[in-house]
């Protein structure tokens, strides 16, 4: 029997999860970046914090791990291929809840289980954003949903998934 294309359509619905283009962009420009010397591979220092710029800070035993697992040459060298494939899995298997909960740990510095104004204001001023206070806690009042002037978790999540906390 003929497959319809409803049947196809059905089948392609089980395919792997695959990255954006942007999650690719950026596996790109982090080899590129860290590849210091430009010889197109990356040594063990390159790696770990290539690595780490895209949201991995690994132990060194890992690191090295995956560079003898990966290391086609002998000489303690990834290429882009395989620092892309080993990316992209990794990538794949995150946990958004879990990237979501350690950005929120970010904020949260004093561990309240609330995002203050006091927070914010240190989080803008790291990534170099000259915001006033008022802006500050408009942008707390804007999802503060129990008007308590913080950000719960719970909140915070409303915020990230983009539903009601």
């Amino acid at each position: 029997m003929y497959s319809t294309s409803a049947q196809k359509s059905k089948r392609r619905t089980h395919t792997r999860p695959e990255l954006t283009d942007e999650q690719k962009q950026e596996i790109k420009e982090a080899f590129e970046l860290f590849d210091t010397d430009k010889d197109g591979s990356l040594d063990y220092h390159e790696l770990k914090v290539a690595m780490r710029a895209l949201g991995f800070d690994m132990k060194k035993a890992e690191v090295l791990k995956i560079l003898r697992d990966h290391d086609k040459s002998g000489h303690g060298l990834m290429e882009f291929e395989d620092f892309a494939k080993i990316m992209s899995e990794r990538i794949l298997a995150r946990d958004p809840m879990e990237e979501i909960r350690r950005a929120f740990q970010l904020f949260d510095d004093d561990n309240t289980g609330k995002i203050s104004l006091r927070n914010l204001r240190r989080v803008a001023k790291e990534i170099g954003d000259r915001l006033e206070d008022d802006e500050l806690q408009a942008m707390i009042d804007e999802f503060d949903l129990d008007q308590d002037g913080e950000i719960s978790e719970q909140e915070f999540f409303g915020i990230m998934t983009d539903h009601d906390a």
